[in-house]
């Protein structure tokens, strides 16, 4: 298994102009916020109901603090953090009737961001050659957090 740090560089070798970089550092989150507001709509099974925050999303983001925590518990403490905030946001819409509009049109506008900044870079999206770096934009936008990733 690779270690944080070589996940990160090679996610990095795809994302070196500052451009692509701000692009990415707006798009991941929203894209990650609007993914889970598509997955907080999804209906669920009914031995969920007597716990109102058990649905799709919350499933996800327990799965993925999961790998999180293989790679580092610093920045999977990191991650909860920002998805404990998201899903605070995703709660919220999902008490209107816009969660789903809001969801699709964020996750679309969002991803032409992010192939508008690929584009600019010249190099094709990382997850394209391994779906893991879904996962990782996630984590490699929050890196600037931390001086350093050597032993995280």
């Amino acid at each position: 298994m690779r270690s944080l740090e070589a996940w990160l560089t090679e996610y990095g070798k795809d994302h070196r102009n500052s451009t692509n970089q701000m692009i990415h550092k707006v798009c991941v989150p929203l894209i990650m916020m609007s993914l889970f507001g598509l997955l907080w709509a999804l209906p669920t099974p009914e031995f969920f109901s007597g716990l109102p925050y058990l649905n799709w999303a919350t499933l996800f983001c327990v799965l993925c603090l999961f790998f999180y925590s293989s790679l580092s518990f610093v920045f999977a403490g990191a991650m909860l953090v920002l998805a404990l905030a998201m899903l605070t946001i995703v709660s919220v819409i999902a008490s209107t009737s816009y969660l789903v509009p809001i969801s699709v049109g964020v996750f679309v506008v969002a991803w032409i961001g992010q192939f508008v900044g690929h584009k600019i870079e010249g190099q094709k999206p990382s997850f394209l050659t391994d779906l893991q770096f879904l996962l990782i934009g996630p984590l490699w936008v929050i890196k600037g957090f931390f001086p350093s990733t050597r032993n995280l």
